[in-house]
């Protein structure tokens, strides 16, 4: 439920501050007053997209800011910024959020209806979504989606490899070519370092050599070498020892210390013999890390991507040699999954027929409430035979025929349908839904186009028997609407300073008889009229309920 409104400079609208209440709430004003601007900035509250175009001219930033109350009873405050260059963010109690979550978290709390609507009432494309809705076949009709999904997956996979038997083998030839590339090579993993670190060694084999046999001498066979002079070392460690038993733990370590120093000296001895120190070894090392830079070139970067794109080219041979045979599986994945799609689509047309019973009755209820007391409808279904015509949302198509007027056949929505009776077939569907929790908040937007008389007052009081169950605000041009709300906002635009500003004001007693009598007889407004706004608030506010 919406309970709080502050807009700050979008459009005609300066700075406004609005209230509102449980019940039915009615907005009127002349044309162009700026009506549909306050329904625009609900809807940029929930998620509508936003244009730099709506920021009042010479303003920086224009703002939506709303305190909702959740069917928990929870206060939830959600505002929207839109910048004079264009960009806009959307904050929920403090937070910043995408327009994703913007449109999860609000797209709960309020239903727009427009006169977009009765356009797509029109368009018998949307008969089966408002059927779906109706029925609450959300869960058939995800399913459906997801078996047609699976079907066409593998019925593509199954086309790509009917291709023609030249491109086959031209493929098959360009995959051996490539493949024979790499095993001409045959790297093997980490290579490419280990050779880099044997090329860095070739590369100083010279020094090496020289340090290794200096460090040899020096620690074995030299005239002042480490080891020998050691043994006199561990002597007098030794008659330490003897005299202060301190040194017994380092007279201990004497074989371990020796016997690192000798592998060392071994190690020194046996690595400058092996250095294989030849040109030819050399250039043998360079040319293999030549032959693995250029594998990694096309194929790479790394010499692991190499041999990936290596068992990718062998699955991709084996698959082309082997088509016969994964044709054959896919065959059979194809017959099991279009069987899962025929099975999901049935499931959902049986529900989509036997809901469509109930939702006619229900339609032509509605509907003679709303001063059409002999209308019959019908949900007609057009079956696609033919299997390339099955869609995600199943077998057939749905359409909505009507016949307003006793004696008539029943024909399509879209070709007999008034500008008023779409208004009111409109109003019936949303009024039938039962998928709303309490307490939402509907915005109804002109839903007067097209009517007027008897059929307006029907309307007005369907608009305040469904403000029992919900809160509704609706924008109107009609005072027998006007009548049965329980609030009544007055929308007006005046020019202050060569500037255009909207103002909205809460209206009653006198003021409120005012606006009904200008509705009813336009600007002169006689006693005659003003008695008659009077009669009509009287006799069209909710029993038990106290005008104001």
């Amino acid at each position: 439920m919406l309970r709080f409104l502050r807009i700050r400079h979008l459009a005609v609208i300066d700075r406004l501050e609005l209230e509102f209440d449980p019940g039915l709430t009615v907005l009127t004003g002349e044309t162009g007053a700026g009506k549909s601007i306050l329904v625009g900035a609900v809807g940029l509250l929930v998620g509508g997209r936003a244009s730099a175009d709506l920021v009042r001219t010479g303003e920086e930033q224009a703002s939506i800011e709303a305190i909702f109350e959740t069917a928990a009873g929870r206060e939830m405050i959600v505002r929207r910024e839109i910048s004079a260059q264009g960009r806009s963010r959307a904050l929920v109690d403090g937070a910043l959020v995408t327009s994703a979550a913007l449109r999860e978290a609000c797209g709960g709390l309020v239903d727009l209806h427009g006169q977009h609507e009765h356009q797509l009432l029109l368009d018998p494309a949307a008969h089966l979504d408002l059927l779906d809705e109706f029925a609450a076949l959300d869960a058939e009709r995800t399913a459906t989606a997801a078996a047609f999904a699976d079907w066409q997956r593998i019925r593509t996979e199954r086309e790509r490899l009917l291709t023609g038997e030249r491109e086959k083998a031209a493929r098959a030839e360009f995959l051996r070519f490539q493949l024979a590339e790499i095993d001409r090579v045959a790297p093997k993993p980490g290579e490419d370092e280990e050779l880099a670190a044997t090329r860095q060694v070739l590369a100083n084999a010279d020094r090496l050599q020289r340090l290794c046999a200096e460090a040899y001498t020096a620690l074995y066979e030299g005239d002042q070498a480490a080891l020998p002079a050691l043994g006199i070392v561990w002597k007098k460690v030794g008659e330490l020892a003897a005299l202060d038993a301190r040194f017994g733990v380092h007279l201990e370590a004497r074989e371990a210390v020796k016997s690192q120093l000798e592998d060392l000296a071994f190690f020194l001895r046996s690595y400058a013999a092996a250095i294989d120190a030849s040109p030819a070894r050399l250039q043998e090392i360079e040319d293999r890390l030549a032959a693995l830079e250029r594998l990694k070139k096309k194929h790479g970067p790394a010499l692991a991507d190499v041999l990936a794109a290596a068992d990718r080219l062998r699955a991709d041979l084996h698959a082309i040699e082997h088509a016969t045979e994964r044709a054959a599986e896919l065959d059979e994945a194809l017959q099991r999954a279009r069987g899962a799609y025929v099975a999901a689509a049935g499931t959902l047309s049986r529900a989509r027929r036997t809901a469509a019973r109930e939702f006619s009755r229900r339609l032509e209820q509605a509907l003679a409430d709303l001063a059409m007391t002999r209308t019959r409808c019908d949900v007609r279904f057009t079956d696609a035979a033919d299997e390339p015509r099955w869609t995600e949302r199943g077998f057939e198509s749905g359409e909505f025929f009507i016949s307003p007027n006793p004696g008539e056949e029943l024909r399509p929505l879209a070709r007999i349908a008034s500008g008023g009776e779409l208004s009111r077939i409109m109003l019936a569907l949303r009024t039938i839904a039962a998928t709303d929790a309490p307490g939402k908040t509907l915005i109804f937007d002109e839903v007067d186009a097209g009517i007027g008389g008897a059929v307006a007052d029907v309307v007005g009081k369907r608009l305040q028997a469904l403000a029992g169950r919900f809160q509704v605000l609706c924008i109107t041009h009609l005072p027998q609407i006007a009548a049965y709300g329980a609030a009544h906002f007055c929308i007006t635009k005046t020019v202050r300073k060569e500037r255009t500003v909207t103002e909205v004001s809460r209206l009653a007693g006198p003021d409120r008889e005012k606006e009904m009598a200008r509705m009813i007889g336009g600007a002169d407004i006689s006693a005659t009229v003003l008695a008659s706004a009077r009669e009509m608030l009287d006799l069209r506010q909710a029993p038990g309920r106290k005008r104001r």
